[in-house]
């Protein structure tokens, strides 16, 4: 069951990458997508610049130039295709990660259940020792009080009694 399953994981990973550049082809052609796309590639670009100059030390402050209407397209599908292929993996993780803590709760659940009627029988098996303890402990008084007769189950010979003579 493991290795098919596996083997669907990677399936859905790869089948997702025809979708993710099918989606970015749709998404350069539809004009208010395209605009909402170009805004969103201009942001990043900002964005990541800024990152950029912080981390080496560059002055901040200076102009940012806009990418190009293409480029900013082109930048804005990539970051889509990518995005849409790494929120399928993330999925497939979250769905694997899931399973197995499934998984494990059932074998737990299971070694509990165990557990539980280990120690039920331990208690069974202690009440019996216990009621055991017991007997023997009328048993011996028993034997105390009639003598080694009494704890045979011997009855006592009647001395008084005629005897009976073979014929």
């Amino acid at each position: 069951m493991l290795p098919l399953l596996k083997l669907g994981t990677l399936a859905v990973k790869t089948l997702s990458k025809p979708v993710a550049a099918k989606l970015k082809q749709q998404a350069a052609i539809h004009p208010k997508f395209r605009n909402f796309i170009v805004s969103m590639a201009q942001s990043n670009h900002r964005l990541t610049t800024q990152m950029q100059r912080r981390i080496y030390s560059h002055a901040t402050d200076a102009e940012i130039r806009p990418l190009n209407e293409e480029k900013a397209v082109q930048a804005a599908v990539d970051l889509i295709g990518e995005l849409f292929v790494f929120t399928v993996a993330g999925a497939v993780v979250i769905f694997e990660v899931q399973r197995s803590a499934k998984s494990e709760a059932r074998k737990e659940e299971i070694r509990r259940q165990e557990l539980g009627a280990m120690k039920q029988r331990d208690e069974e098996l202690a009440q019996e020792i216990e009621m055991l303890r017991h007997k023997l402990e009328e048993i011996e008084q028993l034997a105390k009080s009639r003598g080694l007769t009494g704890l045979l189950n011997l009855k006592p010979t009647n001395t008084g009694a005629k005897a009976e003579k073979p014929a």
